[in-house]
């Protein structure tokens, strides 16, 4: 079974939200190596950079829902917060570095390569120099003098 990027970060979020009411670090790696076993080899890249921003998500998550339960919603948590990702910082090195080491052994070079190819391949042509080419249509002569109707007096 592989799964696209979406699919592989949607996996991720949800084992690691599962995981920050057990046990944030250990479920968090197993999760990475999940995420990153079961991907498509083609959706690597998108894969790798998500590791850390879903930590912190499902830490708000969490950190929020036990806020509202206090009378000092901020300060409860912008603790939890600071108390989750500082404990657990350790666990999502490891996460990232584990997530990174799978996906370079599963060919994250090639999507580097690939994707350098096709920015190789979209950068616009150089525009000419002004010289060449006016950067204003000229007016046209007389074009705003008022236009006189009909005939004078003197006709």
């Amino acid at each position: 079974m592989k799964l696209t990027a979406r699919g592989a970060v949607t996996l991720l979020f949800v084992i690691t939200l599962l995981g920050q009411l057990i046990a944030p670090g250990p479920i968090f790696i197993l999760a990475c190596a999940a995420a990153v076993t079961l991907v498509n080899p083609r959706d690597l890249l998108p894969l790798v950079v998500t590791p850390p921003l879903v930590f912190f998500l499902t830490a708000l998550f969490i950190e929020t829902v036990h806020a509202l339960r206090t009378p000092s919603f901020l300060q409860s948590l912008a603790l939890g917060l600071f108390t989750t990702l500082s404990a657990a910082a350790p666990w999502l090195l490891a996460g990232s570095a584990l997530t990174l080491g799978i996906a370079w052994y599963r060919g994250l070079p090639t999507n580097l390569r690939d994707l350098r190819q096709d920015h190789r391949h979209r950068v616009p042509k150089p525009r000419q120099s002004r010289e060449t080419t006016p950067t204003y249509a000229a007016e046209p002569e007389g074009y705003f003098e008022p236009r006189v109707y009909g005939s004078t007096k003197e006709d």
